[in-house]
């Protein structure tokens, strides 16, 4: 199912010196970062982690899901600075039966510095064999997901 390219979640966030190289401006891999703290962000917004196997009354371990990434891309338009306020619009550009697919509009004030896409694999980890399965997406997510009101 495709889904609509409007923001569900908005995160604000400063560059912080330690993402940039000599000049002061942000390394091209800070990017990813912002995008993977956007997803954490949304899911703690909602009322969720991100891996509930680590949290205070997780489910049992043959319920729990995590969220590997299958594909993350990034197309750079300008440079972010060290000081500057990002803010990252995420978007669910496709939410499949076990994958979801975010964009990311990653953005000082109205000057979009770049877009990403990340594909992440709802699974489960099986600690006996030590390998992950994708799995459907829990009902919960897909319902909120669906309905684009975080």
């Amino acid at each position: 199912m495709s889904a609509s390219s409007l923001p569900i979640f908005t995160w604000e966030r400063r560059v912080e010196f330690s993402e940039t190289d000599a000049a002061g401006i942000a390394h091209f891999s800070s990017f990813f970062l912002y995008m993977e703290q956007a997803e954490h962000a949304l899911f703690r917004h909602c009322g969720w982690t991100i891996f509930p196997c680590r949290s205070a009354g997780a489910p049992p371990e043959s319920l729990a899901v995590s969220w590997p990434r299958v594909h993350c891309s990034c197309d750079y338009k300008a440079p972010a600075f060290f000081e500057d306020q990002l803010s990252v619009d995420l978007s669910i550009e496709r939410l499949g039966n076990s994958s979801i697919t975010y964009r990311h509009v990653i953005r000082r004030d109205s000057t979009i510095l770049a877009i990403g896409r990340v594909t992440t694999v709802c699974s489960r980890f099986d600690s006996r064999t030590h390998q992950m399965t994708a799995c459907p997406i829990p009902e919960h997510i897909r319902d909120r997901f669906q309905a684009r009101q975080p």
